[in-house]
């Protein structure tokens, strides 16, 4: 989508393509993977974590607080669609507790929530489903 409609913005220049693709994958990957192996209750057992190609869940919750200790967004100072990705996991995370609450999640997460655009798309589902929360 960033691709097809540039004028948005929110495609990633030639200098954040490489961080651009490698989080999108982390997110669409080992993030996920993670994050529903252990909320189905599902270990990968330690002698065998090279296997599940993420390691262990605490191990991908590292990496990603590690990234968002030194970054603001996913390619540095700007939001791009990558954040869009990402962010859902992260703000999804802190609300439903599939994410521990670090202070560099909860810190994304929250300037994720103060775009104008993350609000006007809640005032949208809370339009669509008002019995449900939106975060």
């Amino acid at each position: 989508m960033a691709e097809a409609f540039p004028d948005a913005g929110l495609a990633p220049t030639d200098d954040e393509r490489a961080d651009y693709y490698r989080w999108l994958f982390f997110a669409a990957g080992p993030l996920e993977a993670a994050i529903t192996n252990k909320s189905m209750g599902f270990t990968v057992d330690p002698d065998k974590e090279r296997m599940a190609g993420y390691g262990n869940y605490d191990q991908v919750v590292d990496v990603l607080d590690q990234k968002l200790s030194v970054s603001d967004y996913i390619c540095g100072d700007r939001f791009t669609m990558a954040d869009v990705y990402v962010g859902a996991h992260v703000d999804w995370g802190q609300q439903f507790g599939s994410l521990p609450e670090r202070d560099s999640f909860q810190a994304y997460a929250r300037r994720l929530r103060d775009r104008a655009a993350y609000k006007a798309s809640k005032a949208v589902d809370a339009a669509l489903l008002p019995d449900q929360p939106t975060g």
